[in-house]
């Protein structure tokens, strides 16, 4: 990104046009008026092509991730937040403490240059309040028609604490299954907006950066904690078939212990959806040694993000590796994958 200095755009009644992207002074003028202003930061000033950081010893982690989320703004979030959030956790799930961030948009043309603003603010102020700078990035424009409004990409990385080494290949049979809240929200959200479908209720996403209680949890069973993930695109179903594959186990979990609001159960029941499978931003589950299972759980209800976490079931050896679920009437059923594309475009 290039800073630059001259008049304002006319961010209130203008749109996106080709010339935003094409390298020249209203592209520098989109980057200083809109992502300079919402990001701004010691990295950004500089105004170079990349961003030179200082890094700790060690271990270090890293991901990346796209966001295609229609409709852009839904209840409790957006895309801007959501492409913060998303980086922010995935790297968080290793259990490193997230340090920066970097951001790529795609723009088609004719885009609303409030909703670019609205977004990159949005952006901006989730990124200032986990305290993971977005220290650079990339703007492109794309013709009329090549894209649906904007698309983020996002990388970031982070430093894994020395002696902590979790993976989707550590959950051993008798480990315990915990959830730090209730499932489903991001999901039905999106969807009832994109419907526009009304509740008594609102349903808002739970859209959120999970740093700070994963370093609460990381402190509260160290060692014993084999690996957290958080249930995303397939929900905790697609999550824990992953992780029953990736660790040559299986799960059993009990269907009354899954935290479910209300109005997301009635929501999905209406919409034919399973909360199994809908996404969640801003919950995690983790699998953890069963002599320290008490304590992690305590430490997850302590913290402002896992008061509603819960033990929702076990590793077991199976070589089949099937997830399976009690149900609340006291019957069995196998809880696979998603099969097909049940709610297409929600992160």
């Amino acid at each position: 990104m290039t800073k630059t200095y001259r008049r304002k755009l006319d961010i209130g009644n203008g749109r996106v046009d080709l010339s935003h992207g094409a390298g020249g002074r209203a592209m520098a003028q989109l980057i200083a008026d809109i992502f300079h202003t919402a990001l701004d930061n010691d990295w950004l000033r500089q105004g170079n092509d990349q961003s030179v950081f200082e890094a700790p010893k060690g271990r270090m982690a890293m991901t990346t991730d796209a966001f295609v989320v229609s409709p852009l703004f839904f209840p409790g979030g957006d895309i801007g937040s959501l492409a913060v959030h998303g980086a922010v956790n995935d790297i968080a799930m290793s259990g490193a403490k997230p340090l920066y961030l970097s951001a790529s948009f795609i723009i088609e043309e004719g885009f609303p240059l409030s909703d670019l603003a609205r977004i990159a603010e949005s952006m901006g102020a989730a990124s200032r309040a986990a305290g993971v700078p977005v220290i650079t990035g990339d703007t492109k424009v794309v013709e009329r028609g090549k894209a649906d409004g904007v698309f983020i990409t996002t990388t970031g990385v982070g430093a894994v604490p020395e002696g902590l080494d979790l993976s989707g290949d550590k959950a051993r049979p008798g480990d315990v299954l915990l959830v730090s809240g209730s499932i489903g929200d991001h999901g039905v959200a999106v969807m009832s907006k994109r419907e526009n479908l009304e509740f008594d209720c609102e349903i808002l996403s739970d859209s959120a950066a999970l740093h700070g209680l994963v370093a609460d949890m990381v402190a509260a069973a160290g060692a014993a904690l084999r690996l957290m993930r958080d249930p995303t695109r397939g929900g905790l179903a697609a999550t824990l078939n992953e992780i029953a594959q990736q660790s040559r186990v299986g799960f059993r979990i009990e269907e009354a212990a899954i935290p479910v609001k209300p109005e997301v159960a009635a929501a999905c029941e209406l919409l034919g959806l399973d909360p199994l499978n809908v996404a969640n931003e801003g919950k995690l589950i983790a699998v953890v040694a069963p002599e320290a299972a008490p304590a992690l759980l305590e430490a997850m209800r302590a913290h402002p993000l896992g008061r509603d976490a819960a033990i929702i079931g076990a590793a077991v050896e199976d070589e089949r590796r099937f997830v399976q679920m009690t149900s609340s009437f006291g019957g069995a059923r196998i809880v696979d994958w998603l099969a097909g594309e049940q709610l297409p475009r929600i992160c």
